[in-house]
């Protein structure tokens, strides 16, 4: 099993290595799809990038978003989204992770409506990853993916979960396929491949070929990926529309624009999902030139804030007048049966959340363990009862750009122990992911990229302003220092010293430390963290 043994197209270059199933995956007629892709849509994908940083520009000379006048038609306009399919009506429990054959077997057997395979947040992108992940799921799709594991062997169930996948979003390269010497859209590279080979099989199935589309900034956005689900059907001989596609409300800009981008995506399109730590991290990244706008510790960054309710309720109306689903966000609790009273006290909470989510109006909702699943049905059954969903469910909110946007928390602060807790998280986090793992089970939570943006931009964010810290002393980079160096001692302790090398600790520490001290927010930690993949 060789790269000699693939065939490219003239200007397509392979850089990332021979892999098991690489033959199966990357086979001619899959190179060749995927490179018509990326050469109709790039240009128009880094056109899309570079209008987002001329956004960007205009929000550091102090420009606020709100809702578009040029786009009031289609916000005030008496339409609605084409059908859902039956296999995606009934919604009510989501479980997600990473695409490794064991948790794919673990999430399609949960008894969850739904399962997302995420090549994104909760994927490390090495190229092993994603290309052994487009196999599991080519597998999966024909019903004959199974693993071993500790002298125990797991397989599909005959009845699974429907299956959705989450491809990288519009920003991200797949730097191991060069195609006339650019790299390939990641975007692009994980539909394609998995649209390739897995859409008339679903098609047969009764079920098709489903999308989660991640950090959608605006309408154009959902534009380019209509396009690209026309082209792609349009180039396998499949229905047009066949293609069902949510999409994450995970970006402060997107919450002006849900209703342009419901209306882009029209007829491909079946709803939206609230995405909390992207978006928290959104606003944090958009409005970072603004000295007011800021956030305190995570631990106070709950559902039940005013700008949190009112984005919530914005995109279940929304949803519901257009005859969408609208999902709620993650519960990451990770059940220790070591700890039954903290896991009690945790099952509490996470039965809190998602009682509220129902009540808003969510139809559904994500989880990040298996033993999640009947408890979120509860919730949703207690409401919905027979149903389905609650589309009909129509609250007549009146959300304005001040709710949108108005961050402060009067009783905010920033505690020595928040400043810890962003640290630990974000260096055991980012180890993990240099060693090739993107959701982390880290303080009975699974956590994923999204953890590590809003961590790590809220101590840029502090350190930028020497945030006073709840005990009157000013956070400066001294304290960010011995703080990170007794991070590592605890967890070198804890892990050992073998582990704790070879889990790349020190140099996520240094990645840790170039995003926090950087001049300028970056603006996702992944664009600079892919140089240190192997």
């Amino acid at each position: 099993m060789t790269q000699a043994s693939l065939s490219f197209p003239p200007g397509v270059e392979l850089l990332g290595t021979s892999l098991q199933g690489l033959n199966e995956v990357l086979t001619p007629e899959a190179i060749a799809f995927i490179t018509t892709l990326q050469r109709d849509f790039n240009p128009r994908r880094q056109a899309l990038l570079s209008r987002r940083q001329k956004r960007q520009q205009a929000f550091d000379r102090g420009q606020l978003p709100d809702f578009e006048s040029d786009t009031l038609a289609i916000r005030a306009g008496n339409w609605q989204i084409a059908p859902v399919p039956a296999a995606l009506e009934k919604r009510q429990v989501e479980i997600t992770g990473p695409v490794d054959a064991k948790t794919i077997i673990n999430a399609l057997n949960s008894q969850a409506d739904m399962f997302m395979a995420d090549f994104e947040d909760a994927s490390s992108p090495t190229w092993a990853n994603m290309i052994q992940g487009q196999h599991n799921l080519m597998q999966a799709v024909a019903k004959r993916l199974s693993h071993v594991s500790g002298g125990k062997c797991y397989s599909l169930n005959d009845q699974t979960a429907t299956l959705i996948v989450r491809p990288r979003g519009w920003h991200l390269d797949e730097v191991h396929l060069r195609i006339n010497d650019i790299p390939m859209s990641a975007s692009l590279f994980d539909f394609g491949l998995f649209f390739f080979h897995n859409a008339k099989t679903l098609l047969a199935q009764g079920k098709g070929p489903y999308f989660y589309l991640p950090k959608l900034q605006g309408r154009d956005e959902a534009e380019l990926w209509n396009a690209v689900f026309t082209r792609a059907q349009q180039l396998l001989d499949i229905p047009v529309g066949s293609i069902k596609a949510t999409v994450l409300i995970e970006h402060v800009l997107a919450v002006f624009e849900m209703d342009e981008i419901l209306y882009a995506l029209r007829d491909h399109i079946v709803g939206l999902n609230a995405g909390r730590w992207d978006y928290l991290f959104s606003i944090l990244k958009t409005f970072k030139a603004r000295p007011n706008f800021w956030l305190p510790d995570r631990s106070m960054l709950t559902m039940q804030l005013p700008f949190m309710q009112a984005y919530c309720r914005l995109l279940v109306q929304t949803c519901h007048r257009r005859g969408a689903h609208a999902i709620g966000g993650m519960a990451a609790l990770i059940p220790s049966r070591r700890h039954p009273e903290i896991t009690a006290r945790a099952f509490a909470q996470v039965r809190h959340d998602k009682e509220c989510e129902a009540l808003i109006g969510f139809d559904g909702t994500w989880v990040a363990h298996p033993d999640l699943v009947n408890l979120a049905r509860e919730v949703f059954q207690s409401r919905l009862g027979d149903d389905a969903h609650q589309k009909s469910f129509l609250p007549q909110h009146w959300i304005t750009n001040s709710q949108l946007i108005d961050i402060q928390i009067p009783d905010g602060q920033v505690s020595e122990a928040g400043v810890k807790l962003n640290l630990d998280v974000s260096l055991r986090y980012l180890g993990a992911w240099l060693t090739g793992q993107g959701a982390v089970a880290i303080n009975q939570l699974m956590e994923d990229a999204a953890t590590v943006e809003i961590s790590r931009t809220q101590l840029w964010h502090w350190l930028q302003r020497q945030q006073p810290l709840s005990d009157g002393s000013l956070l400066g980079r001294r304290q960010i220092m011995l703080w990170l160096e007794q991070a590592k001692e605890t967890l070198q302790a804890e892990i050992g010293s073998e582990n704790f090398k070879a889990g790349r600790y020190n140099e996520a520490a240094e990645l840790l430390l170039k995003l926090i001290y950087a001049d300028t927010c970056p603006e996702f930690f992944t664009l600079q963290a892919y140089e240190h993949l192997k």
